[in-house]
């Protein structure tokens, strides 16, 4: 809990010359404004605007101009700027003209308003996500590819895990920004990673989200690789996923999913959160799998949830209950992949979650069976439904799921789905190699 004194000490003692105030459009992209020393005692006063039409989803052309509000708990040094003449950075909020009134669109609102729901129903929101990526080669230009020479697969060692520096690096990054990693290995395909943050408070696993994908591409580049969170860059290998891990405190910070005295150590409160994320399973897709590719890796047979449905300990539905100590009992979700903005799916789960406890939603039986090892009919007799094949669909999904659109705010929830319908429409008019190389010469 820093307060405006520690970070006048901090910069001083560290020497550091150069502020970002560093804040993310509406799918998740970090931005920043850079402002010198000399500055930061006006921007701990709420006085440095910034033009809020020019970032996508945030504010109109008539009310462009946007206050950045410093969050002061989010100050850190950037370990891999100059070591005089530092460079920190602050994470901010969007406040409109007034200096008072929060920017809507702003997904860190968005997350807060979230946040604050679950707290006037006595609950405390915690999460812990996975972040999975590739480190490929870059070109003799330094632009990325999708090559990599590694052979490397799940949780195997260096040499032959040749992103092991890398990936050290990154986690010591990390750490000295004052982020804690729980475990790092190597993941399944060649090149691919994950790197797994600390389980937490939603607003500060969100923050770590970010900020570390930025070090990640960082560290990544300094050592002549590029990395990607591409849900699946490559059609042979499995995707990256950002499982989201979720449980709800009491205000004595008791874990109040675990109960004792049922066959599966959940209480009624984590049954109906399961209950409510698998009813909006469909809308939530549109925003933790933003992306026309991230819907190449929900597909059997990668690794990846296909199908709505959960288990105690099967890794092929939707939702997982991974074991765990009493105190850890938690609910983890599988389909979100990096791509997704951290604020807007962490609210969007929670919304699912506790709609799912406020109308007592039950969810169905568990399914411990292997999901991709089912037919059709065997799937179909079973109730077992499908996530959306693509963003087309998810996203007429989240049209029509009042719950999941009022989580995002009418606002930002219009702007996200224009431009994903944008995006969409784009891509059904591209033509691809495949279909070059499947019709050129057949027709």
């Amino acid at each position: 809990m820093y307060t405006r004194e520690d970070i006048l000490k901090m910069v001083e003692e560290e020497d550091v010359e150069f502020i970002r105030l560093q804040y993310t459009d509406m799918f998740g992209t970090l931005k920043n404004m850079a402002i010198t020393v000399t500055g930061l005692a006006r921007a701990m006063d709420g006085k440095c605007t910034v033009d809020g039409s020019s970032i996508e989803g945030l504010s109109k052309v008539e009310e462009s101009d946007m206050y950045l509000i410093p969050d002061l708990d989010t100050f850190a040094i950037m370990p891999w700027r100059p070591s005089s003449g530092k460079v920190a950075r602050f994470i901010c909020d969007v406040l409109h003209t007034d200096g008072k009134t929060p920017c809507q669109s702003n997904p860190r609102h968005i997350l807060r308003e979230a946040l604050e729901e679950a707290e006037a129903m006595g609950y405390h929101f915690v999460t812990g996500p996975e972040c999975e990526f590739f480190l490929f080669e870059t070109d003799e230009n330094g632009q990325p590819t999708i090559v990599t020479h590694e052979h490397a697969g799940y949780f195997d060692v260096g040499p032959l895990d040749q992103g092991e520096n890398a990936r050290r690096e990154i986690i010591l990054t990390m750490e000295e920004m004052g982020y804690q990693i729980v475990n790092s290995h190597h993941e399944i395909a060649p090149a691919q990673h994950e790197i797994d943050l600390l389980y937490g408070e939603a607003m500060e696993a969100a923050d770590a989200v970010v900020t570390f994908k930025l070090a990640a591409k960082t560290i990544a580049k300094n050592h002549g690789l590029y990395c990607t969170f591409m849900p699946k860059p490559t059609a042979e290998a499995e995707g990256s996923s950002m499982h989201v891990h979720m449980s709800l405190q009491d205000e004595n910070g008791k874990n109040v999913f675990y109960d004792a005295g049922d066959e599966n150590g959940l209480s009624k409160t984590a049954y109906y959160f399961i209950g409510g994320l698998m009813k909006h399973a469909k809308a939530l897709t549109a925003i933790t799998n933003p992306l026309v590719n991230s819907y190449k890796r929900l597909v059997p047979g990668y690794d990846a949830p296909a199908y709505i449905a959960w288990s105690r300990y099967n890794r092929s539905p939707l939702i997982r209950i991974p074991l765990s100590p009493k105190e850890n009992t938690r609910v983890e979700l599988r389909s979100p992949d990096p791509a997704a903005n951290p604020y807007l799916a962490f609210a969007a789960c929670l919304t699912a979650g506790l709609d799912g406890i406020r109308n007592h939603i039950m969810p169905p039986a568990a399914v411990e069976g292997n999901l991709y090892a089912m037919t059709e009919e065997e799937l179909q007799a079973a109730g077992i439904e499908k996530l959306p094949a693509n963003l087309g669909e998810a996203l007429d999904e989240l049209e029509k799921d009042p719950v999941i659109l009022n989580a995002l705010g009418r606002d930002l929830a219009e702007k996200y789905i224009a431009a994903k319908r944008l995006e969409w429409k784009r891509y059904n008019m591209e033509i691809t190699d495949w279909e070059i190389r499947e019709y050129l010469y057949k027709h």
